[in-house]
């Protein structure tokens, strides 16, 4: 969560994580959307990506010692119950704090508004990335700064059909490995949770997602992804 490739070749290429390639990781781990989990997914090739569980988010120590991961997701459990506070509305309500916060605090004061569904423009959040900077762009601000913000939106994010999800990105990957990047891996479903698929071990890049082939792969396919599903793999 939050994650681009050239000509793929039989000959396995190393290429350099790109700064936006690693925030959108980095953001999609801080945000740890209950509905999609993510994993490390090393070895096999572009028909699959192997199983190595699901990744957790750590928990942040406050200054008492405490858990402000835990706390923040209690908090959004109770405020669920309470009513009021749920929806697509409440959703798209807390991505705009999330949208002011990252514009204010984050330091990218032309952050896009989310779609009117709530999710994130993705594609607009691209564009105005800075390809030299550290990605603050995407990964919630100069130091993470908006992450409870972040967190916060994920919580209240609507429930989504997990096959679905699953079925779409799995037709998604198709398509790019039928647009030309071979190696593309699918998605696979661990403990009822959808983990992205894409890059077979993102810790060891073989994607240019920069590069002009690749980006019309993605163009080709992204109709291919259920909204809110872009950015995922």
């Amino acid at each position: 969560m939050s994650t681009h490739s050239g000509t793929d070749t039989g000959t396995r290429t190393r290429t350099r994580t790109t700064p936006r390639g690693t925030a959108r990781l980095r953001m999609l781990a801080l945000a740890a959307a209950p509905v999609l989990a993510f994993a490390v997914a090393c070895g096999g090739d572009g028909g699959g990506a192997k199983d190595e569980g699901v990744a957790s988010v750590p928990d942040t120590p406050t200054a008492d010692g405490s858990s402000t991961a835990k706390e923040d997701g209690k908090k959004e459990k109770e405020e669920k119950k309470d009513g009021g506070t749920t929806g697509k509305s409440a959703f798209f309500d807390a991505q705009m704090t999330y949208v002011q916060c990252m514009r204010t605090k984050g330091g990218v004061k032309d952050f896009p508004d989310p779609r009117l569904s709530g999710y994130l423009d993705w594609a607009k959040i691209d564009a105005i990335t800075d390809p030299n900077g550290s990605g603050e762009e995407q990964k919630g601000g100069k130091n993470g700064v908006c992450g409870p913000e972040l967190r916060k939106a994920a919580n209240l994010e609507p429930e989504r059909d997990k096959q679905k999800d699953y079925e779409s990105m799995l037709a998604h990957a198709k398509c790019m490995r039928d647009n030309g990047v071979s190696k593309f891996a699918n998605p696979t479903m661990s403990g009822g949770n959808v983990i992205p698929g894409g890059e077979a071990n993102p810790t060891d890049p073989t994607f240019d997602r920069d590069s002009p082939a690749y980006k019309e792969a993605r163009e080709a396919c992204k109709d291919k992804l259920l909204e809110g599903l872009d950015g995922m793999q």
